[in-house]
């Protein structure tokens, strides 16, 4: 990791400390859009209303870790992820001290998967090595972390989108559940980093997601976190910004 970029980074948590008193919470296309873990099954899961939000103030801190198995580049990348957050919303990573229980751990697994929420304790953040490293991706698994599920499990789904099931690959058809998502006031995003694309985990290279505004619309290959993402944190969170 360059000084520069370090200096960033910790300029960054500097500003918390100085100003916000803490409160005392396959393929390659399906790994860069990832899994919930399905032992645990975005717009906000159900659990945000009771206990897997993480807890905050002004900001909200979440500290992390990250595997020394990634290299600096790798490091930075994933580092650089995490910071994107700093600037569009409340939340804070910070490294994680002694001190610190909950944690976030980024580690290379054999794909990109996270569990939705708060969980307590070291909670695992698999992005494997060359393939989840991007900066969406990232943002695509923290959001997970945050409390938020796929675009594409929303509760008014439905509306917006057909699920082919007969497409998916068996083991698969949990990233696909709809849930009774609290939306935030915001509507359907095909732009958002966490929807998926049309033939997300197919098993026969047939869509497993069409839009029902037209079959033809392409979606799933957004680059950062969209204007909805972005809003939908800050309003679960009750970020200023």
């Amino acid at each position: 990791m360059t000084p520069a970029f370090l200096s960033l980074l910790f300029l960054s948590m500097a500003v918390i400390s100085l100003n916000a008193p803490i409160d005392g919470d396959q393929s390659e296309k399906e790994l860069h859009f990832g899994n919930i873990s399905p032992r645990l099954r975005r717009n906000a899961d159900p659990c945000t209303y009771t206990h897997c939000k993480w807890p905050g103030g002004h900001y909200i801190i979440v500290p992390f870790k990250i595997s020394a198995s990634y290299t600096s580049a790798e490091h930075e990348s994933i580092t650089r992820g995490l910071l994107s957050f700093h600037e569009s919303t409340c939340i804070r990573f910070v490294p994680k001290t002694l001190n610190d229980m909950d944690y976030l751990y980024f580690f290379s697994g054999d794909r990109c998967s996270s569990k939705v929420g708060r969980r307590g304790g070291k909670q695992e953040i698999s992005l494997k090595k060359s393939r989840c490293l991007n900066i969406s991706t990232v943002q695509h698994e923290v959001l997970h972390a945050l409390g938020f599920r796929h675009e594409h499990s929303r509760s008014d789904r439905d509306k917006h989108v057909y699920i082919h099931t007969e497409n998916i690959k068996p083991g698969h058809k949990h990233n696909f559940k709809k849930v009774q998502t609290n939306n935030l006031g915001t509507t359907y995003d095909f732009k958002s980093v966490m929807q998926y694309t049309k033939h997300a985990f197919s098993r026969n290279r047939s869509p497993t997601i069409l839009a029902r505004s037209s079959h033809k619309l392409d979606f799933g290959d957004a680059k950062q976190m969209s204007a909805n993402d972005i809003a939908r944190v800050n309003r679960l969170y009750k970020c200023s910004k």
